[in-house]
C-alpha cells in the first residue's frame, strides 16, 4: 500500500516495458493503459487520484475508459494537443487533462485552452540553479559553538 498523498504516474509505456517480451508479441492489441489503472487501483487508497501518461489520442482514451483520473498529453505540440484535449473532453467530461513536455514560459500561453486543466512546466526545477548545503547533527553536549564569519 502507498503513503496517503502519493501520486501515482503510469506511463503505460514504462507498463508495457515492464511486462513479459512474449505478452507483447503475443498480445500486440493489449490495452497497458487498462493495466495500469487497474494495477493502481488495487495498489493504491480510493482517494488517490490516478494519473496516466499518454503519448496518442488512442492512449489518452484508453486510459479514460480505464478510469484514469487525469490524462497527461506528453510533449504534444499546441496544434496537437488541443484537438485532443477536446475530443477527450467531449468522450470523458470527467477526466482531468494535463499539458507537459516542451513547455516554457514562452511558449506556456500556446498550451492554455479551454479543454487543459493543467499545464506542468519541468523547466521550473530543471533550470533551479543548485544549491549546495549541509546538516549536521551533534549530540547536545557535543554541539560547537557557532562562529560568525563577516565578509
Amino acid at each position: 500500500s502507498f503513503p496517503p498523498g502519493l501520486a501515482l504516474l503510469l506511463p503505460p509505456v514504462t507498463l508495457a516495458a515492464l511486462v513479459d517480451s512474449w505478452l507483447r508479441e503475443d498480445c500486440p492489441g493489449l490495452n497497458y493503459a487498462a493495466l495500469a489503472v487497474r494495477a493502481a487501483r488495487q495498489a493504491a487508497d480510493f482517494a488517490l487520484k490516478v494519473e496516466v501518461e499518454c503519448s496518442s489520442l488512442q492512449e489518452a482514451v484508453q486510459a479514460a475508459e480505464a478510469g484514469a483520473d487525469l490524462v497527461l498529453l506528453d510533449n504534444f505540440k499546441p496544434e496537437e494537443l488541443h484537438p485532443t484535449a477536446t475530443v477527450l473532453k467531449a468522450q470523458f467530461p470527467s477526466v482531468a487533462v494535463e499539458a507537459s513536455g516542451g513547455i516554457t514560459l514562452d511558449n506556456l500561453p500556446q498550451f492554455c485552452g479551454p479543454h487543459i486543466d493543467v499545464i506542468s512546466m519541468g523547466m521550473l526545477t530543471q533550470a533551479a540553479p543548485a544549491l549546495d548545503f549541509s546538516l549536521k547533527l551533534f549530540a547536545k553536549e557535543a554541539a560547537p559553538v557557532p562562529k560568525i564569519h563577516w565578509s
